[in-house]
């Protein structure tokens, strides 16, 4: 007789699936997120690639992750520990092990933990559990090599039912959350429309893993999430890289300019790079270069041309752009690079995340050199901070450096398609026609220090620019060093005054707390739950974190000296600290520093700021 399923009521969940990098688990991880994003959950998602291109099958070096937390509200990470596992192969088991809460749910398949498995992932028992010290958890122990290959049996060849297990374990977790299959085929549908047969076989054995769970005669937890309702509107499962391009687009649109992306592939920027490039009927125009700096130098000229131009890149690539930025620089033109930030310092590791390129953004180019530097805060959020970036770029003549990381880049969250009538409109400092007889290339708004901008082609607006100082009332060429001497504050003081356009910090938690925690960029959503968490547990504590790095935005100083104690929390040394000391004079801030390529364990922040609150 089947026993009763037991069904847990949870406001917020953990799954993370895992198995070789050919398994397809980044793929029935996206499926799934956009299944509950559809449903109505709150969802953020962490990719979690191997650095290896493939190693060999079943060892732990291959194992590739996706983990996603969803729930109905307040979800701001991946979470920390997994109240659900899909561990196709023992590797994968052994990997994922420390990241399992008490009484999980494991779901293997049995095919692939056979004897020559085990020994692969160097196990030296039969008992991979035991030897794991695994013994509070719920295991669904699932027969899914075969099932798969049984489902298919005259259908498909092996070859297809091998590649199909990723979809009957996806058939699994829908039956484990209660989640109607309707929204999963559709989508099957949509990615396999052009191989019908591919699609046949993925919809019989998705069918298949449901109706075993329902069947199994186990007494495993299912369960229930509950969904909210949110502002309406239409909403999609959006990675970071991609709501990066849609930021573009929409300023472009906003700006009333063709956009123009030139750049080179390299983890894990290429993304934006493709995207781009699928969006021609947009007039979008990617140019794929042999190299870093030809990919710059080419947005640098589509930008002299009149293009909203960018070029994308990680940390490597931006120390090899890092001599065109500064032509951007001192040519005075729009140009927006995105950095893709990852473990360094050279190659590093690709695939893995950290905050260590600020310094670099801020001061890795040759001479005075301002620019000004943003950060993105989730994967949606790169939509808002590229359209920002563009439209600072576009108003103030000037290069923006966009930091955004691996993990928001590839990591999505539910997301609202925005009314781009909302958004405010971007205009560039044109030249116009009365300024024909009275002008020179670095003729100047007085207010904002901005040049005016004269597209190539304009009658009566000949000029040229480029990288050589240049007079600051004639615009020729001057090597005199008074001039050279004023050049220099102008620069400077463009992007000092931008600091009016953009908005002032904002300071969430309690008002009398005397701890402030400070962030910035990416690790925003870790910190927002560990702040929320600690202020559960009835401590004070004020929170704010940056996406304006320079100019800072102009209450920064008057909001750091309210606070008894300010913790600064980042993923490398302490280049946020530092740049803050330079900024506000006195300024000593207690740090927490880690430079592991993973994201921060919640947990541990919560741990640090209640230290921090009662030392």
């Amino acid at each position: 007789m089947k026993q009763e399923t037991k069904v847990k009521d949870l406001e917020t969940v953990v799954i993370r699936f895992s198995g070789d990098s050919g398994d397809g688990m980044q793929l029935v991880g996206t499926i799934f997120s956009n299944l509950s994003a559809a449903l109505g959950n709150e969802i953020i998602t962490f990719p979690d690639y191997p650095a290896e291109i493939r190693s060999p099958h079943g060892t732990l070096s291959g194992v590739s992750g996706f983990q996603m937390q969803l729930g109905a509200k307040n979800v701001f990470t991946p979470g920390d520990k997994a109240d659900v596992l899909i561990a196709m192969n023992p590797a994968a088991l052994k990997v994922n092990a420390q990241f399992l809460k008490p009484n999980s749910v494991v779901i293997i398949d049995t095919d692939s933990f056979l004897t020559p498995d085990l020994e692969k992932a160097l196990f030296t028992t039969n008992d991979p559990f035991k030897e794991l010290g695994l013994t509070s958890l719920q295991v669904v122990a699932a027969p899914i090599t075969q099932m798969c290959k049984n489902c298919l049996e005259g259908v498909s060849d092996n070859k297809q039912a091998l590649k199909s297990r990723n979809i009957l374990a996806l058939g699994l977790v829908c039956w484990l959350f209660n989640r109607p299959l309707e929204i999963v085929e559709k989508l099957l549908s949509e990615k396999f429309k052009k191989k019908p047969d591919i699609l046949k076989a993925n919809l019989l054995v998705l069918q298949a893993g449901f109706d075993y769970g329902h069947n199994i005669h186990a007494s495993v937890s299912t369960y229930r999430i509950e969904t909210t309702s949110h502002k309406k509107g239409f909403y999609t499962d959006v990675n970071g890289n991609k709501a990066t391009a849609y930021g573009l687009i929409a300023a472009a649109e906003k700006a009333g300019l063709p956009l123009f992306l030139g750049s080179y592939p390299i983890t894990p920027a290429t993304d934006i790079m493709q995207e781009l490039t699928l969006r021609k009927e947009l007039g979008v125009k990617v140019m794929q270069t042999e190299d870093e700096i030809a990919g710059i130098c080419t947005a640098i000229g589509a930008s002299f041309a009149g293009n909203l131009a960018a070029t994308s890149t990680s940390g490597p690539g931006l120390a090899l752009k890092s001599e065109a930025i500064g032509l951007a620089v001192i040519a005075e033109i729009p140009l927006v690079v995105i950095d893709v930030q990852r473990a360094g310092p050279s190659t590093g590791m690709p695939t893995k995340s950290e905050q260590t390129d600020l310094l670099q953004a801020l001061y890795g180019r040759n001479g005075e050199s301002p620019a000004v530097v943003m950060a993105a805060l989730s994967p949606t959020d790169c939509f808002d901070s590229a359209f920002w970036a563009s439209k600072i770029a576009l108003e103030h003549l000037t290069p923006v450096i966009l930091l955004t990381d691996g993990y928001i880049a590839n990591g999505s969250s539910a997301w609202l398609i925005p009314d781009l009538a909302e958004y405010p409109d971007i205009k560039p400092p044109y030249i116009s026609p009365e300024m024909k007889n009275d002008w020179t290339p670095y003729k100047r708004n007085t207010e904002n220090n901005v040049r005016y901008w004269a597209i190539p082609g304009t009658e009566g607006f000949s000029h040229r620019i480029g990288g050589l100082e240049k007079d600051y009332k004639q615009s020729t060429i001057s090597t005199d060093p008074d001039n050279h001497q004023e050049m220099v504050k102008t620069r400077q003081a463009k992007i000092d005054k931008i600091a009016a356009h953009i908005p002032e910090q904002e300071v969430l938690g309690d008002k009398d707390a005397e701890t402030l925690v400070l962030g910035w960029g990416g690790t925003y959503g870790h910190l927002s739950e560990a702040v929320e968490n600690v202020r559960k547990q009835g401590e004070k504590v004020a929170f704010t974190h940056f996406r304006f790095i320079s100019p800072l935005p102009r209450n920064t100083e008057e909001i750091i000296r309210k606070y008894r104690k300010v913790l600064v929390i980042e993923q490398n040394l302490g280049q946020f600290a530092g740049y803050l000391r330079t900024k506000i004079g006195g300024f000593n801030p207690i740090q927490f520093n880690r430079v592991k390529g993973q994201p921060f364990i919640v947990a541990r922040l919560v741990e640090e700021i209640i230290k921090i609150i009662k030392s």
